[in-house]
């Protein structure tokens, strides 16, 4: 029967005098240490398959099935593995599952002194506050999709350091790289995989050919606690891609950035020849009822969280990523093949032994069937501290992931109860609170969202897209070719962009994203209106069709500064980022929900703003429509509507309704500085009205707003203007 040993600690434990070594591995009959000099000899495939003849240490085996040795002396730099005999007489070599260094394409683990490894003022790195989960505003972004473009104007392209170029402006004045992102304003970057994955060979040089095959997003885990390298200067040095991915978070850090690192603990790469089979032999791998392998992954098996070591396993590989390179969130891949006492225990003890505001979230779902029981899926978060990605919402506003079906956004008329509930945090259907739900349109699967407008109009043939298989033009030729060839823009009106229906249905997707409750999350160059050509799964596409194009920032400037200015104004009023149940249903009134209009009455409460009500109204209509606004004696202000947005007011209304043009959003907020020509207000109202908010009484959210507001009307006194 194997045991567990949870509490012990694994994996090469340096030190200047020596380094001990501790590997659970239950159910073999011998380990030894193997030491090396170097990093052996690779083959044309960048893989070390031969491990005889390194220096090899006796293990000794511990009740609980954890093998250990200890070497004197300064092992900083030394290669190492594991030499494993099994029961059936079968001798491997494998690395270290808790290896924190690793040789290039992760074939020897490394012992590493981990302080050579920071970056100068690395003691000094402060995480940037986060006050709540709904303050923050996430951005999804790969790390070489990021500058790999020669527009980017980048020295490291393609690399972690390309996070520490600062200054850098296109031909045109515009900031990129790293001062886009502060420009813009979110709050954190969200990185696909960083840890090492399998199916990138580093030692190739990652060329930027469109038909190379030296890309992909990295799901595809292979040694879980260190850093990718080929996305270092250098992958056959071990320190250099550590050092590295910390000056990244530093640069990022020093901007006001945080962090988030995407986590892949559902499967690995292979099985056979992975970091946990030849230790711990059917342990690490959840099985059906047959006793296979069970594959709700999709791509042939899933870790059993449930069971303590792969447990333990998980939770220590997270608090290293957060200690030691002080990350401040992470997001999991496929969630709900991990089971929620497992996430529920990772919330708790990272939130209370490194830092008590990192994010969590990941999917709710599989990729397929699988024999877990208690699986995390919506709902299974409710006041659990964590969050997960809101799909209802998603289909809600776009429609379908990659065909031509439509959501409220793209053309549907079924959708705005649907919205309501999204923009109300999900309150009502799965989440008990905002701060549990991660709002979004599209992200790096699927059609990203100015690809799937144009699907969703019918427009695919038009703009030229790309039929792609597994990174290959499915009928033969060249990718940077047709990418070339394509007209992603054809049907937009480049001289007055902001008219283009198309381009208005995009904004309104995430203008509905970055002003509903919850947490916000853009892909990357929405706000450049970043194409993939119609590529739906370019996880191994290639620079042509996945590089971020900065040329996009000046053609398309009006845009960058429409997304710039909804999230200045989600941070600037409070009342966008509520978190708890009570605040939302007090604050938030539906006033209009039907015919492709949503009408939104917001009420804010901050001493640094003169408004007390807010209007969000979203018109998904081809057409111009009037929407009646709420009694008051003030002016409404505009601060968004169909050609800017922001925190300034580009537009004033004293009427009793407004016209949304067509395929457009709203934003008014009730200026008390300013009364409506030949009105004032009944003061008194609003103190009546501020004491019941402040005691939470009835009749201060909800539809009970309704029969305030007539109260209200009726106590106000027509007199002569100002």
């Amino acid at each position: 029967m194997i045991k567990s040993c949870t509490s012990i600690k694994l994996g090469a434990i340096y030190n200047q005098r020596g380094t001990s070594f501790q590997v659970w591995a239950p159910d073999v009959v011998k380990v030894s240490l193997a030491l090396y000099e170097t990093a052996g000899d690779y083959n044309e495939d960048g893989q070390v398959t031969e491990h005889e003849g390194g220096n090899l240490h006796s293990m000794i085996r511990s009740s609980d099935g954890v093998w250990s040795t200890y070497v004197s002396g300064d092992m900083h730099g030394i290669y190492y593995m594991y030499k494993v005999e099994s029961a059936q007489g079968a001798v491997r070599y494998t690395v270290d599952p808790y290896a924190v260094a690793v040789s290039a394409n992760g074939c020897r683990g490394v012992i590493m002194n981990l302080r050579k490894s920071d970056p100068e003022g690395w003691d000094s790195d402060i995480r940037p506050s986060l006050p709540k989960a709904t303050d923050a505003i996430l951005y999804e972004l790969h790390v070489r999709d990021f500058s790999i473009h020669e527009d980017s104007g980048m020295k490291y392209k393609g690399k972690y350091k390309a996070f520490t170029e600062t200054g850098l402006r296109d031909p045109y004045g515009n900031s990129v790289g790293l001062n886009h992102l502060v420009e813009l304003g979110i709050t954190h970057v969200h990185l696909l995989p960083i840890f090492d994955f399998k199916t990138v060979n580093e030692l190739s040089g990652m060329t930027s050919s469109p038909s190379s095959s030296e890309y992909n997003w990295g799901y595809d885990p292979q040694h879980y606690n260190v850093p990718e390298g080929s996305y270092a200067t250098d992958p056959a040095n071990p320190i250099a891609r550590i050092r590295e991915v910390k000056e990244m978070i530093q640069a990022l850090h020093a901007h006001g950035i945080r962090v988030i690192m995407d986590v892949v603990y559902n499967h690995t790469y292979t099985v056979e020849d992975g970091p946990f089979e030849t230790l711990a032999p059917g342990y690490f791998y959840r099985k059906d009822e047959r006793g296979q392998l069970s594959n709700g992954s999709g791509v042939g098996n899933e870790l059993a969280t449930e069971r303590p070591m792969v447990r333990k396993f998980i939770k220590d590989s997270l608090k290293y990523w957060a200690k030691e390179y002080r990350i401040d969130g992470f997001r999991f891949d496929l969630m709900a093949l991990i089971d929620t006492t497992t996430m529920r225990e990772i919330v708790t003890e990272l939130r209370d032994e490194v830092e008590p505001t990192l994010l969590f979230y990941g999917e709710p779902w599989t990729g397929g069937n699988s024999p877990l029981a208690e699986q995390t899926v919506k709902g299974s978060q409710q006041n659990q501290a964590f969050a997960v990605f809101n799909d209802h919402f998603r289909h809600a506003i776009k429609g379908d992931n990659d065909g031509s079906g439509r959501g409220f956004a793209t053309g549907e008329s079924w959708c705005e109860n649907a919205v309501v509930e999204g923009m109300m945090g999900s309150i009502h259907d799965f989440a008990y609170h905002a701060s549990e739900t991660v709002n979004y349109v599209t992200v790096h699967d699927n059609l990203n969202l100015w690809d799937k407008v144009i699907v969703s109009q019918g427009l695919r043939e038009e703009a030229g897209f790309l039929e792609m298989q597994d990174g290959q033009l499915k009928y033969g030729g060249n990718v940077g070719e047709a990418v070339a060839a394509s007209d992603p823009y054809g049907s937009m009106n480049e001289v007055d962009i902001m008219s283009s229906p198309i381009l208005r249905r995009s904004l309104i997707a995430n203008g509905i994203v970055l002003l509903s409750q919850g947490i916000p999350l853009l892909h990357a160059g929405d706000e450049l209106l970043r194409t993939k050509y119609g590529d739906h799964n370019s996880y191994r596409s290639g620079d042509a069709v996945n590089a971020i194009r900065w040329a996009g920032k000046h053609r398309f400037k009006p845009v960058f500064d429409y997304y710039k200015g909804l999230i200045a104004l989600r941070k600037a009023y409070s009342v966008f980022r509520l978190s708890k149940r009570d605040e939302i249903e007090r604050q938030m009134e539906f006033l209009r929900c039907s015919d492709r209009i949503v009408a939104c009455r917001l009420w804010h409460r901050d001493d640094h703003h003169d408004a007390r009500q807010l209007m969000v109204i979203i018109n998904a209509n081809e057409h111009d429509v009037a929407v009646d606004l709420p009694p008051t004696p003030y002016r409404w202000n505009i601060i968004v509507n169909d050609r800017a947005a922001g925190t300034e007011p580009i537009g004033s209304t004293d009427g009793a309704s407004v016209t949304v043009p067509a395929l457009s959003m709203m934003v008014l907020y009730e200026d008390q500085t300013e009364l409506k020509k030949g009105m004032v207000a009944i003061e008194l109202e609003y103190e009546r009205k501020d004491q019941a908010y402040d005691a939470g009484m009835p009749g201060c959210g909800g539809a009970a707003f309704r029969t305030a507001a007539s109260i209200y009307t009726r106590e106000m006194t027509v007199k002569p203007a100002r």
